[in-house]
Parts: C-alpha cells; sequence; structure tokens
C-alpha cells in the first residue's frame, strides 16, 4: 500500500503592513507562530525601538536610560539574535510551517525573495561570511551566514529564527535610511553605510511584497489576503507584557516573566536538535 500524501500546505496569508508598538509586533508574531500557518507580513514601529534577541539577558545601562528619557523603547523578541535598532527600517515576520531544519538551508530559502528584490533595486547582495560565535550586541555590527550583505561588505539585512515544533519564525530588519544620530547615541557606533535604495516609502514596501509573493517557498499553494480580526486583536492585546517586563531596569525580562503571562511558555524552542532560538 502507497504511504499517504503530505497535506499540502494552506494558501500564505499575507497581512497589511501595520505600524504598532514593539510589544504588539512581538506578540502578534508569536501568536502567528501560534497558528502554525504560513504567513508574512511587512511592518514599522510607532517609536524608535530597540529589540533584543531571546537570550540577550544584559540591558546595556545607556539604553535603559535612552529609554527613561523618552528616545527609545525597549522589547525583546521571541526570536534569537542581538539588538536591532528599529528605525529607518522595514521589519518582516515570515512563518513557515515544515521549513528544513538546517540553518543554513532555512535562511537561505526564506531569504531569497530578498535577493531577487534587492538584485531587482540594482543593488545586489549575498549572505554575510563571519563566523556566528562571539557576536557583538549590536546585530549590524557584524555578517554572518543570516545576514544579507552588498558588495562592500556592508550589512542591509539582519534575520533571527525561532522554532516551535518544525514551524520556523523568521524576522528580518531591512535597513532602509538608518537614523545617524539615534544610531550613534544607542550603538556608540555609525551604521552600516549603505547605498540610497532608488524607492522608498509605499513604492518599496509594494516591490518588496511582490518578490515575497513569487519567492517564498510558502508561497507555492498561492496567498490570501488577510488582516487580523478582532477576535485575534483581542487575544494578541492580551500577551504584550512580557515582551516589555524588566527592559527598562536592566534585566531582559525573560526570567522574571510568569508561565501564565508568557506567550512563549508553551513554545517548544527546538532549533536543530538545542532548545533555543537563533539569529
Amino acid at each position: 500500500m502507497a504511504a499517504p500524501s503530505a497535506s499540502p500546505m494552506p494558501p500564505l496569508r499575507l497581512l497589511p503592513s501595520t505600524c504598532r508598538s514593539g510589544a504588539w509586533q512581538m506578540a502578534t508574531d508569536a501568536w502567528l507562530l501560534e497558528q502554525a500557518a504560513p504567513s508574512f507580513r511587512l511592518y514599522s514601529w510607532q517609536r524608535p525601538t530597540l529589540s533584543l534577541g531571546f537570550h540577550q539577558g544584559k540591558v546595556e545601562a545607556h539604553w535603559s536610560e535612552l529609554a527613561s528619557a523618552g528616545v527609545i523603547d525597549l522589547v525583546r523578541r521571541p526570536s534569537g539574535g542581538r539588538a536591532v535598532l528599529h528605525a529607518g527600517e522595514i521589519t518582516y515576520g515570515l512563518v513557515w510551517p515544515g521549513a528544513p531544519l538546517g540553518r543554513k538551508r532555512a535562511y537561505g530559502l526564506a531569504c531569497r525573495w530578498l535577493l531577487e528584490a534587492f538584485a531587482q533595486l540594482g543593488h545586489p547582495l549575498q549572505p554575510g561570511s563571519q563566523a556566528s560565535a562571539a557576536q557583538p550586541s549590536n546585530c549590524f555590527a557584524s555578517g554572518t551566514a543570516a545576514d544579507l550583505v552588498d558588495a562592500d561588505g556592508a550589512k542591509r539585512i539582519g534575520s533571527a529564527q525561532l522554532w516551535r515544533r518544525g514551524c520556523l519564525l523568521q524576522h528580518g530588519s531591512i535597513l532602509v535610511e538608518p537614523a545617524d544620530e539615534l544610531w550613534q547615541q544607542v550603538f556608540k557606533a555609525p551604521p552600516p553605510r549603505l547605498a540610497r535604495l532608488p524607492l522608498e516609502g509605499s513604492a518599496l514596501q509594494i516591490l518588496l511584497i511582490r518578490s515575497a509573493l513569487t519567492w517564498l517557498p510558502t508561497a507555492g499553494s498561492g496567498w490570501t489576503e488577510g488582516a487580523l480580526s478582532g477576535a485575534e486583536l483581542a487575544t494578541i492585546g492580551a500577551r504584550l507584557g512580557p515582551y516589555t517586563e524588566g527592559l527598562s531596569s536592566g534585566r531582559a525580562g525573560r526570567a522574571g516573566a510568569s508561565p501564565e503571562a508568557s506567550p512563549e511558555a508553551s513554545i517548544d524552542r527546538t532549533t536543530w536538535g538545542k532548545a533555543r532560538p537563533s539569529g
């Protein structure tokens, strides 16, 4: 008797672009991962926000000072990686059920839409070549195989992952026009020196979405547009607390989050056999 065929992947859910607080954006991506259905979205942040990777335990003292002064917000991502300044960039969130359990292959397939989009823009990118060990606190201070860099080695896109029972959540930050002064305040260093893109605003987002719908592995079964319903928003809105808990006091906050409060409490953090997110 022939083995039953695998169930076809449902259509990709394309969510509309949103501009919300960091806690809302992170809680939304974590909730989408829980659904274990293919989804994709681009989004922005209501205020300049520094997001920390799940295992980035220490909050630099001057980050807390900047947050207390109202210069930036602080938020913790469910995914791995290091600190990302969300200002002058576009963030994407991709949920991919059944992604291949190999870091390099998963990143390569999940990022092809970005390679194609930037080639179309006349700014070709390639994976970084630096080792992933001993990474600095600033995500964009180095470029590993999880990242995309230009011909001069300047990092344009940083990505990080979280796995749950074979389902992948991949976050990525696409630098468009980094804020020099704010970058200096946050990281004590200038942002990557990147060429100006020929498109910006909605025109750039349209090109990115078209490329994603063409090249994402999850788009093979077609796609549908699907905004979050009122009930879905209510569920997500009840889960915002753990993404900011403890950050302003200099702790990463995850140790203080109660299992009942944390939307990550039920997540199997299985990343290629190791119980942690990656980036």
